[in-house]
């Protein structure tokens, strides 16, 4: 007969084997949830959420509060659970153009993205221009970031028509319109430089474009030529293809000056391109901030450090990749409506490349 073991009741009260203890041994404690936060922070659970994944109208102090109090307890979020109990996948794409991710501007703004998931306790993956994952059906994400998106490009126009909300850096100028906007006043910067040039001597001011259909580009392009119009100038204009290597921009600021040796200054659109040119203007025999002036559409640390540093246009790429994921985030919550369009403003650096 087997052998049976008796039920409480059957052992008398002297030989009763102690009864464990429900709380768990410290090492098998269980991990500090949103609730504990919370408490922590002095807060509702509703405003400790918001606060980390950076949604609601959460002041700077009670955010503060609720990180500092999260890093206490040493408190991560469940990402899987909570994927689980909302049908979302915790996690927003991102898209640049493949080709440019070693330009400072566009890594600037993948940092800023990545930062602000980080505080909504969101994951982010790269799409790149080379292709779709799954044969082009739509990524399994909950939102996307696309920055300086371009009509006609293949992967951004199906992304566009995914289905997803998209939040875009720059409006999409092509048949579709984003979920939300942040977008900076090229316009009126790129007056504003050029204005700068001729109250610095120049009569001539030529523009290095790119053939980009990204909005900044096409505005950049736009304003020139009217600032022409309006002020009785010539329009020179020489395009470069989006991403030109150096060896491409070097020709054709060649070809203006060579073209139009009575060019006495030159705006390049792209990121870079400025520091890029320098050589051919010097072999030209043209000294950059006395008889030819240089400035560029898109600062970075490569003209602030130049010889002569280079007068540019500070575009706060890392703050306009906050800015899109904080939008995106906030859409997807509930918190702002579809269709909402914000600006980040962006301001003009003089150097001596312009004379001063």
């Amino acid at each position: 007969m087997p052998r049976t073991t008796p039920s409480r009741s059957d052992v008398p009260d002297g030989h009763r084997e102690p009864v464990p203890s429900a709380r768990p041994r410290s090492d098998e404690a269980p991990p500090p949830t949103i609730a504990d936060v919370a408490r922590e922070a002095a807060v509702s659970k509703t405003t400790a959420s918001d606060a980390l994944r950076g949604h609601g109208r959460v002041s700077g102090a009670t955010r503060e509060a609720v990180e500092a109090a999260a890093r206490r307890l040493g408190y991560s979020p469940n990402r899987n659970a909570r994927s689980l109990r909302t049908s979302v996948t915790e996690t927003i794409a991102l898209h640049i153009p493949e080709f440019l991710t070693s330009a400072e501007y566009y890594m600037s703004f993948v940092f800023g993205v990545i930062e602000q998931a980080t505080r909504a306790s969101l994951n982010v993956t790269m799409i790149s221009s080379g292709h779709l994952p799954h044969r082009g059906a739509p990524p399994q994400v909950d939102g996307l970031v696309l920055c300086d998106p371009m009509a006609g490009d293949p992967v951004v126009d199906a992304l566009m028509n995914s289905g997803l909300p998209v939040v875009t850096a720059e409006r999409y100028v092509g048949d579709k319109e984003s979920t939300g906007v942040v977008w900076s006043d090229h316009e009126t910067t790129a007056v504003e430089l050029l204005d700068h040039l001729r109250a610095a001597g120049a009569t001539r001011p030529a523009l290095l474009a790119s053939d980009s259909t990204a909005e900044w580009a096409t505005t950049v392009l736009d304003t020139y030529r009217r600032w022409c119009a309006r002020n009785g100038l010539p329009v020179t204009v020489h395009k470069a293809p989006f991403g030109s290597p150096p060896e491409v921009l070097r020709t054709e600021v060649a070809r203006m000056l060579a073209g139009a040796p009575e060019t006495d200054a030159i705006v390049c659109a792209a990121d870079g391109a400025a520091v890029t040119v320098l050589p051919e203007i010097r072999a030209a025999g043209r000294t950059v901030g006395k008889d030819l002036l240089l400035a560029s559409c898109v600062d970075s640390t490569r003209m602030r450090l130049s010889d002569p540093p280079i007068t540019a246009i500070d575009l706060r790429p890392r703050d306009m990749g906050a800015e899109c994921a904080r939008l995106l985030c906030e859409i997807l919550a509930g918190r702002a409506p579809r269709g909402t369009v914000r600006s980040l403003p962006i301001s003009l650096h003089t150097r001596a490349s312009t004379g001063l």
